[in-house]
């Protein structure tokens, strides 16, 4: 692997995973001893960052984690309904039901648990539900606008995911969402869809705090 991609790597998942709060300045002198390569990898793994909204750079300043705001999160949720909502139409039209038969199954056994060990299940099998979706839907342009968006959502929900009563409704609008698919009901499916996004966003900004920001900075860019 080159060192500009064990520096983008590393960094991103920094801070995805709150490791890195938003507006921690990244100045490249630190992040290469963070990391361990040296600057101009550094440098690049930077701009990718930035390109992908992770980072924000204003006026060539030394480029900080990027904010969470409230306002951000939103934009983000709107364009995500507009593409699950079509991912999910179209895995119903084109599902193989094994996979969604299996997947139901396993939601239905783990989504009363709500201890820790609950926590990491619920997601587990939602990364699971996207991972299906993404195969039955058969598109790779709308795949790839869903990967451009993924690191901004497990971001925001890494701090929202500690709410065990959310867990619980999250895997019961799962169990709808699997059942509309194995039904091969599309519209069934975009309407569960959008009722579980409305529900995930509201508890994300009840748990997100607003960090501060220069009024100068622009929103994340969207898929390229």
């Amino acid at each position: 692997m080159r060192a500009s991609d064990v520096a983008y790597e590393r960094l991103r998942d920094d801070i995805i995973q709150w490791r890195l709060q938003p507006g921690t300045p990244l100045g490249e002198v630190e992040v290469s001893a963070r990391v361990g390569v040296s600057r101009t990898p550094v440098r690049e793994a930077l701009s990718r960052l930035i390109a992908e909204g992770l980072v924000s750079n204003n006026s060539g300043r030394t480029a900080v984690v990027a904010p969470v705001s409230h306002a951000h999160v939103r934009q983000l949720f709107e364009l995500r309904e507009a593409l699950e909502m079509q991912a999910a139409r179209l895995a119903a039209r084109r599902r193989d039901p094994k996979d969604f038969e299996e997947l139901k199954r396993d939601l239905l056994a783990g989504e009363h648990v709500e201890d820790q060990s609950g926590a990491d299940t619920s997601y587990v099998l939602a990364d699971r539900l996207d991972a299906a979706i993404d195969r039955a839907m058969n598109n790779e342009y709308l795949l790839g606008a869903l990967k451009d968006i993924r690191g901004h959502l497990i971001r925001v929900r890494r701090h929202a995911h500690s709410n065990p009563g959310r867990l619980a409704q999250a895997a019961a609008e799962h169990v709808l969402i699997v059942g509309a698919i194995l039904q091969q009901d599309e519209l069934l499916a975009a309407q569960a869809t959008a009722v579980h996004l409305h529900n995930s966003l509201a508890n994300i900004l009840s748990s997100i705090p607003e960090f501060p920001e220069s009024p100068s900075r622009k929103p994340p860019r969207g898929p390229q």
